[in-house]
């Protein structure tokens, strides 16, 4: 599978822009501030119908216009399929293939695999719970459509369920039965998330700890500790001990959507004790992790996009990179950076095909 084209109205920087790929390694390259992350993030954008960087659509289109567009022109399994994502002010998003438009957008989830490695992804490791679930969820969501509906399902029920805390708050009234209903569903599709989760951790731990190592040479050990209300009790039993704290707060307070991924080095919390190339190093070795991880799992190679990423990474960790390609692990390959001739030296050690545009 390859993008062949994409061509971009309105998106971001770009008034109107069309590329012509090279089924192997693309280059982007210019001065910060031209639009080569710009490129890299609408390829994501036509795989997951939203951007990595700007999840509020109204911010990926060009300022003083009203709409944007992205379409993009893919091969997979010998069959040509063109998706275009766009939006206009005030109306919603739409993401078609081959003409038809999506009805639910998680139904084009995992169509398209793809990969990022970008300076954002510390956020994995200095934002709060809610990032690494993310993580967690986009990789198994996929493979897994029926883990991705399962999900909306139980966020909609959280949804409900706090909305019903709230009316008893503010009509100083209290139904148990009423409540009830919500938690026996949570309890059902809370219990399937859980379990999920606990199968992808076990299977990608492995796959991390070996790309980490391979990454630093060291002795390092590294640990994702999946962190869940449900490791010490079922949620039922949960909600009963802690009906008081939610009328509280008038939210849901514990569940499957307060979980967490805990990232650790040497059994210590990276944020805190991990150096800042320890922390890189992490977070490439995790990224690596999900592309041998898809790829294993699907038995499709995903598109990877490698954003500004020869400036935060040592010889060693661009070694590694490079030696990757040259095994043909990877499949098609984007690369933003801001050293032209650095980036020709790179991609030709690979013996690959490739094209570098100029922005």
């Amino acid at each position: 599978m390859f993008l062949k084209k994409i061509s971009l109205f309105n998106y971001k920087n770009f008034s109107e822009a069309s590329f012509e790929f090279d089924d192997k390694i693309n280059c982007f390259v210019g001065k910060n501030g031209v639009g080569k992350t710009n490129v890299l993030d609408a390829v994501f954008h036509l795989a997951n119908g939203k951007s990595y960087f700007n999840p509020l659509a109204v911010q990926n289109i060009k300022h003083d216009e009203d709409f944007f567009v992205i379409d993009g022109a893919f091969e997979k399994a010998n069959r040509q399929e063109q998706i275009v994502c766009s939006f206009k002010k005030g109306q919603k998003k739409i993401l078609k293939r081959n003409g038809k438009a999506y009805e639910k957008f998680s139904d084009h989830i995992g169509f398209i695999p793809v990969v990022i490695i970008s300076p954002a992804d510390n956020d994995l490791i200095i934002e709060g719970s809610e990032t690494r679930r993310k993580f967690m969820d986009t990789v198994i969501s996929q493979l897994d459509s029926s883990y991705l509906q399962t999900l909306i399902q139980y966020h909609k029920i959280v949804s409900q369920r706090n909305a019903l805390l709230k009316y008893f708050a503010l009509n100083h009234v209290f139904e148990t039965d009423t409540l009830s209903i919500y938690n026996e569903q949570l309890n059902d599709f809370g219990n399937v998330i859980f379990e999920k989760r606990k199968e992808f951790i076990s299977a990608f731990l492995p796959i991390f700890n070996k790309h980490h190592q391979a990454i630093t040479g060291s002795g390092e050990a590294v640990q994702l500790v999946y962190e869940s209300h449900l490791h010490e009790k079922d949620i039922l039993t949960l909600f009963e001990q802690n009906i008081a704290k939610d009328r509280a707060l008038q939210y849901t307070s514990v569940g499957i959507h307060k979980d967490d991924l805990v990232f650790q080095i040497d059994s210590y919390p990276i944020k805190k004790f991990g150096s800042q190339g320890q922390q890189k190093s992490f977070l490439i070795a995790l990224k690596l992790a999900q592309f041998e991880f898809v790829k294993k799992q699907s038995g499709e190679k995903p598109i990877l996009l490698l954003d500004d990423i020869f400036d935060k990474l040592d010889e060693t960790r661009v070694g590694k990179i490079v030696e990757m390609v040259n095994q043909e692990e990877f499949g098609q390959l984007f690369i933003s950076d801001t050293h032209p001739e650095r980036t020709e030296n790179i991609v030709k050690t690979t013996h690959q095909s490739y094209k570098i545009f100029n922005l």
